[in-house]
């Protein structure tokens, strides 16, 4: 880091706290404008809002050094821009009409409050294990990459980066609530979209161009459909992993059934029901500026196959090939140095620094100080998003049930305290995600054993109006709980425990099947419980879920929702098929 790299750095930090400031200002003291911005937030801020959010630790650490590793399979994720379209013209609709605060109030008007109240534990604990505590590491490798020297007393880089991510970031989310944490977030949308190309671009030029790093990766790193397509007929459909087997997989943890059929579900989890995701369309003032905000959010998805999984492809190339001719040899030995083990291949541990590695080693003065301050609007706006959401889930949905005449200024002040807490807790859980195989692996691990009954109670009670709160506590109750029960299993070995399970026990069969078989597995059981449950008690009040289900929309409700969008729309969610087609066909690996 030069001296013309900080002095960008501070640009950005004014600017963004300046224009924190200035929203802070306009803010009242009420729960709806501290917790939705007075629903008063346009398209481009919820699109902008939404992507931000999104892009996050998982990306600039876990993305990246999975492209690092697996070249473009985890773009199947990113791909999941089409379950933005869902959320914006299938949920939109009916979460516009229920005028919520949050996502488990939704559940409490379709089915019963008891329903409200499992949901939102069930959300605050999958904060701590996914968005909190992941966007604190996360913070701490990027410093500890670019800055490995800063050590202050016992705290070296990783922990300072840590703390100082939390505290600039817990600045203006607390003052300033959900208003504050969007607009900011649509400037850091631009910052880091911006300072992203500029790696991919810098990237490509050291290492010769798109053809070399072709050339370098190989098909098999250029193949998207390779976790889609068995290469074998009996091994590909074992649920439980072992040597005999690993050949027939493109890593050691997604199998081609599994991606086809769960990361669908817990893409439309995240995007469609997710209260850290949905509380942005929710401060919209009506359902066309959510819609749009949705849809222009799907056309921002597309990008972090581009501007996150290449460069973690191009540090890969770097590594492998070096970059003889572009004067940065020295620079480049450095990733090489990082990345490559004893065997020439690349470690998969090391390879979560692969982005802020690249940073470091290939852009110059001023570029790299825009590109970091993309790192850390990317880090920040990720935490404050879930801050916001976990305040607001414990204020409304707890806090507020609790205390039902507490006054709008009470409110916002517990908000702002609930915050803290959950920021303690991420702490403490960074060893689990220190223990872990890569950061991109634990999170999607964790919320695919979270998503299944929360995707069966919404998309379920959605299209189903038979289904009752009877049924929904029950799918989530069960969900939740075998949910817990892996994560329980595979901590104690997350943390290095040496002796492990009895091999062939049901523990070791538990910790050892593959995830996303664990999900569809909680996915079935969840469903069915719903179904079965329901049928045996008796059918809900349809008068009291009117418009909440596609079986009691009235006429009135429909040619609303007709009014509320038009050709532009249409046109818009039609060409972001288009992009996600265009990329399937063309990562083939040929």
């Amino acid at each position: 880091m030069e001296f013309l790299d900080w002095v960008v750095i501070a640009a950005y930090f004014g600017i963004l706290l300046g224009l924190a400031w200035w929203v802070i200002r306009q803010s009242k003291d009420t729960a709806d404008d501290y917790f939705l911005a007075g629903r008063n937030l346009g398209w481009f801020i919820v699109g902008a809002s939404i992507f931000a959010s999104n892009i996050g630790s998982e990306h600039l650490v876990g993305l990246a050094g999975s492209g690092c590793t697996d070249g473009v399979a985890m773009a199947h994720y990113e791909l999941h821009a089409w379950c933005l379209l869902v959320l914006a013209w299938v949920l939109v609709p009916f979460y516009m009409r229920s005028q919520v605060f949050t996502m488990p109030e939704f559940l409490e008007r379709r089915f019963n409050p008891t329903s409200r109240w499992v949901l939102s534990v069930i959300s605050l604990v999958a904060y701590v294990l996914t968005k909190i505590a992941v966007g604190i590491f996360a913070g701490g490798i990027v410093f500890s990459v670019l800055l490995p020297e800063m050590r202050l007393g016992p705290l070296d880089a990783f922990w300072l980066g840590s703390i100082l991510v939390i505290v600039l970031t817990g600045l203006y989310t607390v003052l300033g609530g959900l208003r504050a944490v969007a607009y900011t977030e649509a400037l850091q949308t631009l910052i880091l979209v911006f300072g992203s190309v500029l790696v991919t671009v810098f990237g490509l030029k050291a290492l010769g161009g798109w053809d070399v790093l072709r050339d370098v990766c190989g098909s098999e790193m250029f193949n998207l459909w390779k976790p889609l397509v068995p290469e074998g007929v009996a091994a590909t459909w074992a649920p439980v992993k072992n040597d005999q087997q690993m050949a027939w997989y493109f890593n050691d943890n997604y199998p081609w059934l599994s991606m086809l059929f769960c990361a669908p579900v817990i893409g439309l989890w995240y995007w469609c029901t997710d209260q850290y995701i949905v509380q942005r369309a929710l401060g919209a003032p009506d359902e066309r500026e959510a819609r749009r905000g949705s849809i222009f959010a799907a056309f921002l998805k597309l990008l972090p196959v581009f501007i996150f999984i290449i460069p973690g492809m191009i540090c890969f190339a770097l590594a492998m090939k070096g970059a003889a001719g572009s004067g940065l040899e020295d620079k480049v030995q450095v990733i090489q140095q990082q990345l490559v083990g004893a065997d020439g291949k690349i470690v998969r541990d090391n390879a979560q620094a692969a982005f802020p590695l690249l940073v470091k080693s290939i852009l110059p003065a001023g570029v790299r100080g825009i590109v970091v301050a993309g790192l850390l609007a990317a880090l920040m706006s990720s935490l404050a998003g879930v801050f916001n959401a976990s305040a607001t889930l414990f204020t409304m949905d707890f806090y507020s049930r609790l205390r039902p005449n507490t006054s709008q200024h009470q409110l916002v002040w517990i908000g702002r305290v609930a915050t803290f807490v959950m920021v303690l807790i991420g702490l403490a859980w960074i060893p689990v995600i220190q223990g872990g195989k890569g950061l991109y692996d634990y999170l999607q691990g964790v919320q695919a054993y979270l998503a299944p009954p929360i995707f069966v109670v919404f998309f379920m009670g959605v299209f189903w109006k038979r289904l009752n709160g009877a049924g929904c506590l029950a799918a989530l109750i069960v969900g939740f709980i075998m949910g817990l029960f892996r994560l329980a299993v595979d901590t104690p070995v997350k943390l290095g425990w040496s002796a492990g399970y009895p091999e062939g026990s049901f523990l070791w069969i538990v910790n050892n099947m593959f995830f996303q078989y664990y999900s569809i597995l909680i996915l079935i059981v969840s469903g069915i419980a719903m179904v079965v449950v329901s049928f045996m008690t008796r059918q809900p009040d349809y008068e009291k879920i009117s418009g909440l289900t596609y079986g009691t929309v009235t006429e009135e409700h429909r040619q609303r929702s007709r009014s509320s969008w038009g050709f532009v729309d249409v046109a818009a969610s039609t060409v972001v098929l288009l992009a996600i087609l265009a990329a399937y066909l063309y990562f083939t690996g040929t």
